[in-house]
This record gives C-alpha cells, sequence and structure tokens, in this order.
C-alpha cells in the first residue's frame, strides 16, 4: 500500500477531526475527577464511541484510495493487521450468513415490513463495523519517524513516545494478553490475536489514554507488529539522529 500523501494526524496535529475536536473540549469540560459511572463519564463514552465510527468510515474512504493515516514522509510503516484479518473475515461471514436467516425467518412468519427493515438496517450497519474495523487496522499502522513511535490499535488507541525517552527496544513473544489494549503495573500491551512481541523501555513514564478515554501511565510498551524484527530494526535506525535518555 503506498505512502503517497501523509493524511491528518489524529491525536496531536492543530488540524484535527472535528469529532477529535469536540472530544477534547468535552474532556476539558467533564475534568479530571469525573466518575466512569455518573453523567459526564456516559456522555464521554458514547463520544468515544462516535469518534470510533468516524474514523472508521474515514478508514474505509483511505482503503478505497488505497492510502494510509499518519505515515509523513520519510517515516516507516510498521503493520500488524495480518494476524486478525482471519479472524474478522470469518466474523464478516457470520454477520452476513445471520442478516440473511434472519430475513427469510421473518418471511416464512409474516413479520411486519417495518420489523424486517429494521432489523435488515441493523445487519447492514454490522457488516460496515466490521469492515470498517478492518480498513482502520490495515490504514492506521504502526508508525517509526525521526521524532516518535506511534503505536496505534486501529480506530480505538493512538499513543505517541517521543523517541528521547526510548532507551532499548527489542523483540519479545508473548501470547497471553488477554485484551487488546492493557495497562497494568506501569506496562502498556497493544496486542492483536492475544500477542505482542516487541518491547520498548522508556527512561520516564508516558501518559496512556485507554480506548474509552481513561488515563493511565506507563514506562514499558508491549505492542504486535507482523515483523516484529523489521519493526526494532526500523525503530533502531529512526534512533540513530536521536540521543535517548539513558
Amino acid at each position: 500500500m503506498p505512502d503517497a500523501e501523509t493524511e491528518t494526524t489524529v491525536e496531536t496535529s492543530t488540524e484535527t477531526e472535528p469529532a477529535v475536536e469536540s472530544e477534547r473540549q468535552g474532556e476539558t469540560a467533564m475534568g479530571a475527577g469525573s466518575e466512569p459511572g455518573g453523567r459526564s463519564g456516559a456522555l464521554r463514552v458514547l463520544r468515544r464511541l462516535v469518534l470510533f465510527d468516524l474514523r472508521g468510515m474515514q478508514s474505509l474512504w483511505l482503503l478505497a484510495r488505497r492510502r494510509r493515516h499518519g505515515v509523513p514522509p520519510g517515516a516507516t510503516a510498521v503493520p500488524y493487521e495480518r494476524e486478525e484479518r482471519g479472524m474478522l473475515l470469518a466474523f464478516l461471514f457470520v454477520v452476513l450468513v445471520e442478516g440473511v436467516a434472519t430475513e427469510l425467518l421473518l418471511r416464512g412468519v409474516g413479520a411486519p415490513e417495518w420489523l424486517r427493515g429494521l432489523l435488515l438496517l441493523l445487519d447492514v450497519y454490522g457488516v460496515i463495523a466490521v469492515l470498517a474495523i478492518g480498513a482502520a487496522r490495515a490504514t492506521r499502522p504502526h508508525v517509526v519517524s525521526d521524532t516518535e513511535l506511534r503505536i496505534r490499535s486501529g480506530a480505538f488507541f493512538d499513543l505517541r513516545i517521543p523517541l528521547g525517552l526510548i532507551t532499548s527496544v527489542r523483540t519479545e513473544r508473548n501470547f497471553n494478553e488477554e485484551k487488546a489494549v492493557a495497562l497494568a503495573d506501569g506496562r502498556c500491551a497493544v496486542s492483536a490475536g492475544s500477542q505482542t512481541n516487541v518491547v520498548v523501555e522508556l527512561a520516564a513514564p508516558v501518559t496512556v489514554t485507554r480506548p474509552l478515554g481513561r488515563r493511565a501511565e506507563a514506562q514499558r510498551v508491549h505492542f504486535f507488529a507482523d515483523d516484529p524484527a523489521a519493526a526494532a530494526a526500523a525503530l533502531r535506525n529512526h534512533l540513530g539522529p536521536v540521543a535517548p535518555v539513558g
């Protein structure tokens, strides 16, 4: 997939997607002490879910144009979508079969047209959602540039680490990750297919924003790459002109 055009970055660019800007304003208004179970927490989650949908639609458009998001000239894209490609295709097949079976069943029992139409819309949305998830993982790879390491998980997660904080990088496989994004004891794991295979140690903690908006700090980051050796080599190459804190 060519990297001929760099699309708008998500988290730190001043020319952000409209949904991202409104998300930031909303988080500022809510304040750091908002309770997750209260009204502010519910609005934050709803805002994030809408943002995921918008990013997914954008990813479908980028995939149709064979372009990637947030890969500037001179940067190295690190794909990670291959591990879950088969699972997404299988899930897409299940959604399609379920939609056809539901329509045939409702026709057989004489269900009203409005009910059949509503369920058809839900099935179509399900198909688009699965396609958008796959498109986001394909068009939003990890990125290694001369200034930062950007670790992503489709449209749901985006972590940017300045290269100056990185003290070491190594390949290390872990097949027991329980979540797509997990944070515990200063460790952040961004997995694919319950796996991570690259580890980055940091000189100081970075703030990590979870998919639904809550934040924590991590000083060791594990992530998955389709080719972990190439990912580690690319990171070491880009670390050359930057002296890591050590």
